[in-house]
């Protein structure tokens, strides 16, 4: 199917646009319509454009707060707890962020953790911040449906619970890991399923523990976990960090928002910065990085593969290009789009 290529500020405006008639303040509105053209931008597509139709109808169906008090409601020196107020998830991680980050340059570490907030985008978005102030940044999150049983079981009682650790490198690209602890995240699952696409074996399973490739089959079975029976722990562990740990949602708790758009999900995440600073110099820490990443790259490598890529590489590349020539978007989902604009009375994709 073709893809049409649209520039980026181009998005940003139609999204901005679009939530804004959805009732979102300008402000807020602009915040959380830059933050999905970034994760557009990076190649997250299963978290960018793809999301605007179900937030939106998460929003008419009154399930978010249009007009959340984000607010701190536990501190400490090095840690704060974040209450999103039920608001946009994207709007609660840039605060708590921010927080981390102000904390960091104090404490030289900083835990941030929040409850009762939503979907907030790639996992990447929030580490990457940390990134803008030389300073160390890891994500966690309780994902917004249960994908992944326990290890041997059948009942989907986990998630696809990410995790991101982003490091600031010097002259070399930094260093971003972006991973769910299942084999592929969720929003992956959709993303192929908009693109009429089959799922590659590994991804997922039937009930009767057989290759599942149709996505359009996906309720059908659930997500493979990475590792085996590690990433079925590494999921709990993330879960227990960025959710029970806030007194969010996990287990049971969890709400599946593809399914209920009207119970609050009580989302639970946490955003640490780490500011290399404490540790030493900066500069020289940084040259470390690139030294790493230089004898990583150069090293000897199996036969017919071209290139050893370091973690977040390739998502810096497709970011420069995007930049450059403007994101690609399905054409089914262009569509989506068209439809959704004319039912909201606002300019199409291409005229904002």
């Amino acid at each position: 199917m073709p893809e049409s290529r649209i520039p980026a500020a181009q998005v940003r405006r139609f999204l901005a646009t679009a939530f804004e008639s959805l009732g979102l303040p300008r402000a807020d509105a602009a915040t959380v319509a830059e933050l999905m053209t970034e994760a557009e931008l990076q190649g997250s597509d299963g978290h960018g454009v793809i999301r605007l139709v179900p937030y939106a109808r998460r929003i008419r169906a009154g399930g978010l707060n249009l007009h959340p008090d984000i607010r701190v409601v536990k501190e400490k020196a090095a840690m704060a707890l974040v209450d999103g107020d039920n608001g946009m998830g994207h709007l609660v991680m840039k605060k708590a962020a921010e927080i981390a980050i102000a904390k960091a340059k104090q404490c030289g570490v900083a835990w941030v953790g929040s409850r009762v907030s939503n979907h907030a985008g790639p996992a990447s978005l929030y580490a990457r911040m940390c990134l803008r102030h030389d300073m160390v940044g890891m994500y966690f999150a309780v994902g917004n449906a249960n994908h992944l049983p326990p290890w041997g079981g059948l009942d989907m009682l986990l998630s696809t619970n990410p995790i991101a650790v982003a490091v600031p490198a010097g002259e070399e690209p930094p260093v971003v890991l972006d991973m769910a602890t299942t084999v592929a995240a969720y929003g992956k699952v959709k993303a192929k399923a908009q693109r009429g696409e089959q799922m590659p074996v590994g991804w997922m399973i039937d009930r009767q523990g057989q290759p599942l490739t149709d996505p359009k089959r996906a309720e059908e079975g659930f997500l493979m976990p990475i590792g085996g029976y590690k990433g079925y722990g590494l999921a709990m562990i993330v879960g227990l960090l960025a959710g029970t740990l806030n007194g969010a949602a996990m287990g049971s708790e969890v709400v599946d928002f593809n399914k209920d758009d009207t119970t609050i999900t009580n989302t639970g995440q946490a955003i640490v910065a780490i500011d290399p600073d404490a540790f030493g110099e900066l500069d020289a820490f940084k040259a470390r990085v690139d030294k790493l990443v230089r004898e990583l790259r150069a090293s000897e490598r199996m036969p017919g593969v071209d290139r050893i890529w370091m973690p977040g590489e390739q998502s810096h590349a497709k970011k420069l290009a995007n930049e450059r020539e403007g994101l690609a978007l399905p054409r089914a989902l262009h569509d989506q789009l068209d439809t959704f604009a004319r039912e909201m009375g606002i300019p199409l994709l291409q005229d904002s």
